[in-house]
């Protein structure tokens, strides 16, 4: 079987989220580079991969997927199939597969919908505005920062009650998504922020130490130095 190809770096968040899945599974792949500086992501073969010129783009045989949320989900339910059809990380582990499957869901959103935009908000202002020569807005980082704070509080009642965020006994993909953007986020001056909770921060230590997490963390790390 051929390898999956991943179109896009490393050092990019989303594609981050795609490789971790890829090698919490095993899953042999191979990553396509696209050259933002010559706009290759806007030229026609990548926009006939992804019609947003962005990354990732995916490609699975004659399979093509962009956004990285659903490539995971694509990930895990091929790759990772028990036999009922589903798979272990798309679950919390729970007796009822539809209710465990829903907590799952549940904190999927929580994560794109409430704590990726607060830490996104951030990134951007710290390491994107810098780059391209701007100021950070300090008034948009504070502002974010509150957000987040008022996120983790959520989050920390949360795992005061379970060990991960779907409940259940075992690390799911609501866990896995949030590596790549608080991988970051921890490299920045605010990551002091999750301090004040401690449940939070021994989530993510453990999340972090995870194989999977620390070679793809590594990749990040070589790529964004490059």
């Amino acid at each position: 079987m051929s390898p999956v190809k991943v179109f896009g770096s490393a050092a990019f968040t989303n594609v981050a989220r795609v490789l971790v899945c890829l090698e919490e599974l095993g899953v042999e792949y191979e990553i396509v580079d696209v050259d933002f500086h010559a706009k290759e992501h806007k030229g026609p073969d990548h926009l006939a991969r992804n019609p947003f010129g962005q990354v990732p783009a995916f490609q699975d045989g004659d399979l093509v997927l962009f956004e990285s949320r659903a490539i995971c989900r694509y990930v895990f339910r091929k790759y990772m199939a028990t036999a009922d059809g589903t798979s272990n990380l798309l679950r919390n582990g729970g007796d009822d597969l539809a209710e465990s499957a829903a907590l799952v869901d549940a904190w999927l959103d929580v994560e794109a919908l409430q704590y990726e935009p607060a830490v996104h908000a951030v990134f951007v202002q710290h390491r994107v505005v810098p780059a391209l020569g701007g100021t950070p807005d300090e008034t948009v980082i504070a502002a974010s920062v509150e957000k987040l704070r008022q996120v983790l509080e959520v989050y920390e009642a949360r795992l005061a009650e379970y060990r991960y965020l779907a409940g259940g006994d075992r690390v799911s993909l609501a866990d896995l998504n949030h590596f790549p953007y608080t991988y970051y986020f921890m490299t920045m001056p605010y990551a002091s922020v999750f301090d004040s909770f401690p449940r939070v921060k021994a989530w993510w230590e453990e999340l972090v130490a995870r194989p999977a997490v620390q070679k793809v963390a590594r990749m990040m790390a070589d790529h964004s130095a490059g």
